[in-house]
């Protein structure tokens, strides 16, 4: 029995193969998957587990598992990653650094987020009496500040002494004198109101208008 598959060449068999593939039918594999494909087959499970694994994790264990691996990777210690605190200021340090007293048109004139900050805050204190601080009256030295809206409405500072730590509500005198201080390197002037108690001292001015509080 002749075998008529000899009278035909290999190269006319393959084409002929060719022709009787559907456009929808895929290439047939062997039995074995060939090694780079069961690789890259790998690989994307691992990179969608390791998707999946930072998925879940918040921003911040997300980025101390970054700060990890690139030490494990790169070397170095994790103190080099510590951000220094050096310089860091709170809203309330800012507000004492550009604070005035009084502000006025020039102080107006180039304002940056930190005195656009402390004027914000200088806007919401009540600009009637003063609180007055003296602690250092021996040294002849004291300070005044405004009130906020809890004093005003407890009344300190009007209806109570205006020294800090003082409540005294019996024999109370108002007294408006020129305050002389010094801010930012200026020395600037201001007329402010004090309510004292006549129990514990009494305000006179010197010869150059600067305020005086003698202690009795």
């Amino acid at each position: 029995m002749t075998n008529f598959s000899s009278f035909f060449p290999p190269t006319f068999r393959i084409e002929e193969d060719a022709l009787l593939i559907k456009p929808f039918q895929k290439a047939k594999q062997g039995s074995v998957v060939h090694r780079q494909f069961a690789a890259e087959e790998c690989d994307r499970e691992e990179a969608r587990k390791r998707r999946f694994h930072l998925i879940s994790m918040d921003a911040y264990e997300r980025h101390k598992k970054f700060v990890h691996d690139y030490i494990l990777y790169y070397g170095g210690k994790i103190e080099d990653f510590r951000r220094s605190g050096v310089n860091d200021k709170t809203d309330l340090d800012v507000i004492r650094e550009n604070h005035r007293f009084l502000w006025n048109e020039e102080d107006e004139a180039d304002m940056n987020w930190e005195k656009r900050l402390a004027k914000k805050y200088y806007d919401k204190l009540f600009k009637e009496y003063c609180i007055a601080d003296l602690s250092r009256y021996k040294e002849n030295k004291f300070g005044f500040r405004w009130r906020h809206e809890k004093e005003v409405i407890s009344g300190k500072g009007q209806f109570s002494c205006g020294n800090k730590h003082c409540d005294e509500t019996e024999g109370l005198k108002s007294w408006e004198v020129n305050f002389g201080y010094i801010e930012h390197g200026e020395k600037r002037n201001a007329l402010v109101k004090l309510s004292k108690s006549g129990l514990q001292g009494y305000v006179h001015l010197k010869e150059d208008n600067c305020l005086v509080l003698l202690m009795l």
